[in-house]
Parts: structure tokens; C-alpha cells; sequence
């Protein structure tokens, strides 16, 4: 269970007004986890760790999964997911972090975007999607560079305190019994670096600025395509990777 202080953490955490920027983040997760799912098609899909609910506005108005539930532990988070009147929301709870108040295999799929890296206890979590889920798709930054550890502040601030490798993830979902599906690296899209560069971080917006970024992302986006999985995994920002459960049960000691 989350500690006092997490919660009111996250309780305050959407409380700001950034709006803009969130959903410019949440419209790219959304494309990634449809990507990766398109082999599927889930009529009951919950997301855990909601959020304001950004990405659930996408896949309500890109029309994937039937019915939309929701888990938070932030009751503002709550209260925005339910202020967006999704059409095809049934249900959103706030919950602990990591009891879901679901029985077995209650949906077809289960979305965890970019709360993994926030998790201090990573197998009981997967496990429990595990009990309530046939499909599980995760999504995760990939913060890892070589000296990472001398940024520790800046990760801790965002309340990152896992760090992932696709490599790393993949172990991590296998090793607890659940068989990749499919999965892809992806770079940040030009628009959000855009808005991050010019409006949060309040750089003076240039022409020659917005060209380096532009050609910044398509030779990365070039060089990723002609060298291959290793490339694209040092220049990506994202590993999407959905999952079912594994015929094969590992035992882990």
C-alpha cells in the first residue's frame, strides 16, 4: 500500500495547469499502445494509473475497447477522469497502488502507461494486472543513458525511480510469466519537443531552432531504420510492449 506521503504527492501532482503539454504526451501513448495492439480487439479495457485520464480521451474518440474503466490513486486524478464525460467510461475508482478491485480475468486488456518507472514494488503490481487481465500492454520511458545516476535528482523529481532498458522490461514482464505479443521503440514526436522547448521551458523560438529539430528527429529516425533494433533503442524515448499470459509458469525463488 502507498504511504501517506505518496499519496498526497500525487494528489497534488494535477492540480497544475498543464493541460496542453499532457495531452500532447498522452496522444502519442495512445498511437503507441493501439500500434501494438492492433492484433487484438478488447472490449473491456482498464487502464491503471490513469492519470487525468488523457489517454483514455484518446481511446474513447479512437474507438478502441467497447468499455473504459479506470484506476487512480490521486483523487484529482479521479475527479478530472470523471469531469471528461467519455462516452464509453464505465467506471473509474481511485485504489491503492496495488490491489485492484477486479476479479480474475475480468478484462481483455489492461494498460499501464508510464507508471512502472513511479512503482517501489514492480512484481506485485504485474502480478496483479496478471490475475485480472488476458492482455497487458506496458509503456515506460526509456530513461536509461550511460551516467544516469548523476541526474538522480532530476528523475526523482518526476518520481521516476525505476529506470528501463526494452531489454530490461522484457526480463522483467517474462520473468513473471507473460509472453510478448508485440512491441515497439518510439522517439518523441517534433510537436511535443517543440512545446517543451518553446513554451515550458520558455526558449525564445527561432527559425533555425525549429529546423534543428525537425532534422534532428528524421536522421535519428533515418539512422534508426537503416542500423537496426540497437539504434533505435539508443535514440528512442519509449518502449511500448504488449503481453498475454505464458503457457510456461517460472519459478522464481
Amino acid at each position: 500500500m502507498l504511504s501517506d506521503e505518496v499519496k498526497s504527492a500525487y494528489d497534488n501532482f494535477y492540480t497544475q495547469t498543464d493541460t496542453t503539454w499532457r495531452m500532447l504526451g498522452a496522444e502519442a501513448k495512445a498511437k503507441n499502445i493501439m500500434e501494438v495492439c492492433k492484433s487484438i480487439q478488447p472490449v473491456k479495457v482498464l487502464e491503471v494509473g490513469a492519470g487525468d485520464g488523457s489517454i483514455l480521451h484518446f481511446l474513447n474518440e479512437w474507438n478502441f475497447g467497447k468499455e473504459l474503466y479506470a484506476l487512480e490513486i490521486a483523487d484529482t486524478g479521479v475527479a478530472l477522469i470523471q469531469g471528461r464525460g467519455l462516452s464509453r467510461l464505465k467506471e473509474v475508482q481511485s485504489f491503492d497502488g496495488y490491489q485492484i478491485p477486479y476479479g480474475d480475468n475480468e478484462f481483455d486488456l489492461v494498460i499501464l502507461a508510464h507508471v512502472l518507472e513511479h512503482v517501489e514494488h514492480e512484481r506485485i503490481l504485474i502480478r496483479e494486472l496478471k490475475r485480472v487481465a488476458k492482455h497487458i500492454v506496458v509503456e515506460v520511458p526509456l530513461d536509461y543513458r550511460f551516467g544516469v545516476d548523476k541526474r538522480m535528482k532530476h528523475f526523482l523529481d518526476y518520481g521516476h525511480i525505476n529506470m528501463y532498458t526494452p531489454t530490461a522490461l522484457r526480463f522483467l514482464l517474462q520473468s513473471e510469466g507473460l509472453e510478448i505479443i508485440d512491441d515497439q521503440v518510439s522517439m518523441t514526436p517534433t510537436a511535443t519537443i517543440k512545446f517543451n522547448q518553446f513554451v515550458n521551458n520558455k526558449t525564445p523560438k527561432t527559425f533555425s531552432k525549429v529546423l534543428r529539430i525537425e532534422l534532428e528527429y528524421r536522421i535519428k529516425k533515418m539512422v534508426g531504420n537503416l542500423l537496426g533494433t540497437k539504434k533505435q533503442e539508443q535514440y528512442g524515448n519509449a518502449y511500448t510492449v504488449l503481453t498475454r499470459k505464458s503457457s510456461q509458469t517460472l519459478q522464481i525463488f
